[in-house]
């Protein structure tokens, strides 16, 4: 069966399915926002790095959910936006694609520009693990301006409404790459402050202000909105770190969020 392989198991997590499996519980165990989150905002770094901060976002949503996970993640080699029709490996076993879901977005499968990327591989285990009925519609995003992010909502919206799909939407992001923690920080929260409203032109306007580094801007902007049209009315921080928090060095960083959008 065609499926879409593991391409940073071992470097970005664990390839060893027990060693992932402890290494998830451990994220998961103390985290219970009691939220019923419509989208959440998840980093895609090495787990050491920003695996409790991504937990903390998929808890957001309550482990019983079964539905269809619409993820979206930025291109980082400049792939237009296109989505995946086939199922996901992980080291925990595969992650099933709503095909009917993928189908009715109606934008274009391409496989090829999924195989090497990572910002949606490293939410796969994740929803693997907690959410294991639930399927996946994966986006890689190209297009990260706001008329793109207001026109891919738009179609998450409109599959949605045609396919009568209890949805969830995940956007993976990481923020400011390779800046002093103290800019990071103020950077980022910043811009993540706009969120909380869910005042997207806002978002754009001080990410553009500060010259923020965030990588997924635009797929966190169409979650945004799409959760907007959803019946989601604001957005809220859980938890906000740096890479700093775990080498010690605070002089180079890469910022992670984890925010729920309820």
């Amino acid at each position: 069966m065609s499926m879409r392989p593991c391409s940073v198991a071992g470097t970005f997590y664990p390839a060893e399915p027990r060693h992932l499996e402890q290494l998830l519980e451990k994220f998961f165990k103390t985290r219970a926002a009691g939220l019923d989150a419509r989208g959440i905002v998840s980093p895609h770094a090495g787990y050491v790095y920003s695996g409790e901060t991504s937990a903390c976002a998929f808890s957001a949503i309550p482990p019983e959910f079964d539905g269809t996970f619409v993820l979206i993640g930025p291109s980082h080699r400049g792939y237009m936006t296109g989505t995946s029709a086939i199922p996901w490996a992980t080291p925990l076993g595969l992650v099933d694609t709503d095909t009917a879901f993928i189908e009715a977005l109606e934008i274009d499968v391409d496989e090829a520009s999924q195989q090497n990327e990572h910002s949606l591989e490293v939410q796969m285990p994740f929803i693997k693990y907690r959410f294991p009925r639930a399927r996946i519609a994966p986006i890689m995003m190209g297009d990260q301006s706001y008329e793109g992010a207001v026109a891919l909502a738009g179609h998450i919206v409109q599959a949605t409404g045609r396919t009568g799909r209890d949805v969830r939407i995940v956007a993976s992001s990481d923020f400011s790459h390779y800046v002093p923690d103290a800019t990071a920080r103020k950077h980022d929260l910043y811009a993540i402050e706009a969120l909380e409203a869910l005042d997207i032109p806002e978002f754009y306007r001080r990410l553009a202000e500060v010259g923020a580094s965030a990588c997924g801007y635009g797929p966190i902007a169409a979650m945004c909105i799409a959760s907007r049209t959803l019946g989601a009315t604001k957005g809220q921080l859980l938890r906000y770190t740096t890479s700093g928090d775990v080498t010690g060095d605070y002089d180079q960083v890469v910022g992670y969020a984890a925010i729920a959008v309820i």
